[in-house]
């Protein structure tokens, strides 16, 4: 193994895991990434494009190489970076890209390939021939496409969303970020921390050193714990900030239980919205490296790995016969790891080092004014060629740690379209001062990147919030840290006729960026999209800037000039499921029982989700084995006796004022201000456009008071309208919206037998016919003085009622119903069979009002009043609406035995079924008892002058095509004598 002494792992808890389905051990603390190193694993995953052997060259979120597959069944997860996943007993892990074994990947052959892969093939190659796309790129592109595989069961875990408050949040607990946290918790501020680390403390952890003559690590852990016992403090260990959004919001993710082989009684991931007063944003840096011929082979990585795997771990990359470590570096942090290795005493070949004047600083060789020229050593480094006094020598090599220097993390201050400006003394884009409105940085995240500097950086900080969050003055000592040098020179890639990795995940090189420069593709978003540059899980942490500088070197232009592609959410990879919130299964969205709900559940009914709502679909009794002979039971009972439906899901809405009257003019397509009151009248509403997308009823209750009742898929949009409507549109008119339909349970009393059903439930009110005609209202009371709506209108084609009563007594309305209509033979019916009653009477429902339909394909042109302005009305006669010539009518099989499905296409018989030949479409169709066969309606060109045609219902993808005959829409009773 190349584990070696110290670190900050627990030995004394062993932890067994699997990789590749080979057996390994680790220690509590480890990362999947560091115990792999330990076992001497080099070789991780494959490349995307050519399929190259790829290993660890991180230490963090910023990994590009080392993506796994973890765990297996329906909790596999792929592209799960090596770098940040705890160590647990037990965990499976397994590489992917590959065809074949990982050493033996059989698309290794791209690599072959690669003069023909070059910036920008995908879209060079596949234009043509066209007629390739379908058939032979399309599906070679989706078999190639993606890394990682789905297990493609349902997600077992849970997972939960969270509100926070603080007065301010600190992101990143480093260096910088726990100062300034220690004075804000101290000043007596409501304070979060968020680190995306198991254990906070940032590069502390990483790079050893001290801090008050002691390990930084103890300081952190002090800190830590004062942090900890201040009930105004919450500490969020594994938990992301991934985005900066307006007002002080943030989106963050706390993976709760990823460090455990199951999250047991916990849930998985917590997605939390903090809305923070200030934010602190203390992220530290990402260090970059320096592209050179051949370096992305494993065992090559960022030389502040190497460090934090030595310190923090307590492991080195694998040293083949106790190879050396060499180090390429621009600055003197390649030197900090020199000096890290020989303390803990790991043979190293020395410092190559691009600056001319380059010194050691220790016991160590350094290659002043050299660079690292090639690298020998297929799925692991053996040997190492440096370029040094004019001369090339090739030297064994073990492993090789490269530094380029530090870019700071700037992405959430950037969030909002801002951009960083360069700082050409550090060599980094630096944020800007246009950082999200209460976002203040601190530390390596703006340049200050000694522990000195992150320091005193977030002390200073944390003092000018404080002071603008209205917090007195807080004493908090400086801690004594040492400096550290930070020169650094200008060298973003060592120049070479073979290739040199960018960007190592997508196999972006630096030839790649020369040829987008030639093929004029300079502008950095361009340049992102022709090479794929930055497109994958560490969104380019490690490669973006570099990228740049190749690109700026080549254009002639500086760095700034040059600028950055934008920075957007997220910061890190999150999961869909957490997104989700565990809305999932039943909890996808929220669930609205009807009132009658306990009723129906005790019936034995079948629900469906319709909308928001759980309605039931139908309620089968003993004896019936299918369905429809539940749904053509309910359906004969109400048309030969009296059926009841809770519909109380439709939307209502409550609209009153003077200009009531005046304002439903407005919006409905035809007259309401001219209704009696009493009486209810069916309405028409458009949109803007001239397309109807809404009808139901409104009701005149008083003078100035009525009731309007829409769609249940409508109720939320209708009610939006009417709400911009009254508060933009018109607010001079005196009118006041509400939304009732949670206030009123609403009961269907339908058939033959409903009025006598009422009769004995309506206290004193005269319903007869003559008394409350068809389309009547009227305020009552029933059941001995509960007050209620009454409203003669129908649904179904018979006589028919809906009851409204306060929605608290809407399950013992139905009771009641039910006990007073024994004698009647009252039937309950669900959303099944008023469907079936609607389309034998041919209403129209959401299958009909499609977005596309007028008043004029339901037969209603006429509604649209000529007498009055309204929303849609002068859209909807304009010409290219007023021909349409589709109609709704009504089609039954020419063999009754066949059936016939909802959105199968009308053609003529002979002609070819196409578009070209599409004569309209069933909109809605099911099974009639009355009829005897199955029935449906839709759209037919000149429906209405073609009744009696024969026509074919053609279904193409289920291998159907029925003859029909074009019938009326209304099946039953097409003068409406029963209702009446």
């Amino acid at each position: 193994m190349s584990r070696i002494q110290g670190g900050l792992i627990n030995r004394d808890k062993p932890l067994n895991f699997t990789f590749n389905g080979k057996s390994f051990r680790g220690f509590e603390g480890d990362t999947l990434a560091s115990a792999l190193w330990a076992n001497d694993v080099q070789l991780i995953g494959r490349s995307f494009k050519y399929h190259r052997p790829r290993g660890i060259y991180s230490a963090g979120s910023e990994e590009p190489n080392a993506l796994v597959e973890l765990r297996s069944g329906a909790r596999q997860e792929p592209n799960t970076r090596a770098t940040v996943v705890e160590l647990f007993e037990g965990l499976s892990a397994k590489s992917q890209n590959h065809v074949g074994s990982l050493d033996h990947d059989v698309l290794a052959l791209n690599d072959l390939f690669s003069p023909f892969l070059s910036a920008g093939f995908y879209y060079k190659t596949f234009m043509w021939p066209r007629a390739f796309w379908e058939k032979v790129y399309e599906p070679a592109i989706r078999r190639a496409a993606g890394l990682g595989s789905l297990s493609m069961e349902a997600d077992p875990d849970a997972y939960d969303r969270g509100y926070l408050h603080p007065d301010l949040l600190v992101i990143g607990a480093g260096a910088a970020g726990l100062m300034a946290a220690l004075m804000a918790a101290r000043a007596g501020a409501e304070v979060v921390v968020a680190d995306d680390d198991s254990r906070m403390g940032g590069r502390l952890l990483a790079e050893g050193g001290l801090i008050d003559d002691a390990p930084a690590v103890d300081w952190v852990e002090t800190v830590l714990a004062e942090l900890g016992s201040l009930p105004n403090v919450r500490m969020m260990p594994r938990t992301t900030v991934f985005g900066a959004y307006d007002h002080g919001i943030f989106g963050a993710v706390e993976r709760v239980a990823d460090h455990l082989a199951t999250p047991e009684d916990r849930v998985r991931q917590t997605l939390w919205r903090i809305t923070a007063k200030a934010s602190i944003l203390a992220t530290g840096a990402t260090e970059r490296h320096i592209p050179f011929a051949d370096n992305d082979r494993p065992g090559i990585l960022l030389s502040g790995a190497v460090r934090a795997y030595a310190n923090r771990w307590a492991v080195v990359p694998h040293r083949r016969n106790d190879a050396p470590i060499a180090i390429f570096t621009n600055n003197d942090d390649g030197h900090r790891t020199a000096q890290s290795l020989l303390q803990k005493d790991v043979p190293l070949l020395g410092v190559v080092d691009a600056r001319s004047d380059a010194e050691s600083h220790g016991d160590y060789k350094t290659f002043s004014g050299a660079t690292v020229t090639g690298t020998r050593g297929r799925k692991g480094i053996r040997a190492v060629q440096i370029a040094h006094n004019g001369q090339r020598n090739w030297l064994p090599c073990g492993g090789l740690a490269v530094s380029g220097g530090w870019n700071p993390n700037v992405h959430l201050a950037s969030h909002h379209r801002g951009r960083p400006r360069w700082d050409e003394a550090k060599l980094a884009f630096v944020p800007d001062e246009n950082a999200p409105k209460g976002m203040f940085i601190a530390g390596a995240a703006r340049g200050q990147g000694s522990t000195k500097e992150a320091l005193a950086d977030g002390q200073r900080i944390a003092m000018t919030v404080l002071d603008q969050l209205g917090f007195g003055p807080v004493n908090v000592p400086l801690p004594v840290a040492e400096d550290e040098a930070g020169d650094i020179a200008p060298i973003w890639h060592v120049p070479s006729s073979k290739r040199a990795w960018v960007d190592f995940q997508n196999d972006v090189t630096v030839k790649d960026i020369k040829l987008a420069h030639q093929e004029n593709m300079r502008p950095v978003e361009h340049l992102k999209r022709w090479t794929t540059l930055g497109m994958a899980t560490d969104q380019g942490k490690t490669s973006n800037v570099t990228a740049l500088a190749v690109m700026a070197e080549l254009t002639g232009q500086t760095l700034p000039e040059t600028g950055t592609t934008i920075f957007r959410p997220p910061y890190t990879p999150v999961s869909m499921g957490v997104l989700g919130g565990g809305d999932t299964g039943a909890h996808f969205r929220p669930r609205r029982l009807t009132p009658s709900d306990t009723w129906a559940k005790t019936q034995g009914a079948v629900f469906v989700e319709a909308g928001q709502w759980m309605r039931a679909q139908y309620f089968p009794r003993s004896g019936e084995t299918h369905w429809r002979q539940t749904v053509d039971r309910e359906a004969l009972a109400v048309r030969s006796g009296v059926g009841i439906c809770d519909v109380t899901t439709l939307g209502k809405i409550d609209v009153q004022g003077a200009d009531a009257g005046e304002f439903l003019n407005r919006v409905y397509a035809n007259m309401m201000g001219t209704l009696k009151v009493g009486m209810v009248r069916y309405g028409l509403m458009l949109r803007e456009d001239g397309h109807l997308y809404d009808d139901g009823t409104c009701a005149r209750l008083a003078e100035q008071h009525y009731v309007v009742t829409t769609t249940t898929a409508n109720a939320g949009i209708v009610y939006q309208r009417m709400e911009f409507a009254r508060q933009c549109l018109w607010p001079e008119l005196d009118v006041t919206l509400i939304s009732t339909t949670d206030a009123w349970a609403q009961i269907a009393v339908a058939g033959p037998k409903s009025r006598a059903l009422l009769e004995r439930l309506v206290d004193d009110a005269d319903i007869s016919n003559e008394a409350f005609p068809f389309m009547a209202c009227q305020e009552v009371t029933v059941c001995n003085g509960l007050r209620a709506r009454l409203f003669r209108i129908s649904f179904s084609g018979e006589l028919a009622y809906e009851l409204a009563v306060p929605a608290r007594y809407g399950n013992a309305l139905m009771e009641r119903l039910m006990e007073q209509g024994q004698d009647l033979g009252v039937t309950p019916y669900g959303t099944e069979t008023l469907g079936v009653l609607r389309i034998e009477k041919g209403h129209a429902t959401g299958n009909e009002l499609t977005g596309q339909t007028t008043a004029a394909m339901l037969g209603l042109g006429k509604m649209v009043s000529v007498k009055k302005d309204s929303i849609g009305a002068v859209m909807s006669r304009r010409e290219g609406l007023a021909a349409d010539k589709r109609r709704l009518v009504g089609f039954e099989p020419i063999d009754a035995a066949d059936p016939i499905t909802a959105g199968a296409h009308l053609i003529k018989p002979g002609e070819a079924m196409d578009l070209a030949h599409d004569q309209g479409w069933i909109t809605s169709a099911a099974y009639s008892p009355h009829v005897g066969s199955a029935i449906g309606i839709g759209y037919l060109e000149e429906g209405d002058q073609r009744m009696g045609e024969e026509l074919i219902a053609a279904n193409p993808l289920e291998g159907q095509n029925i003859p029909v005959r074009v019938v009326s829409a209304h099946f039953i009773d097409p003068k409406g004598e029963r209702l009446r």
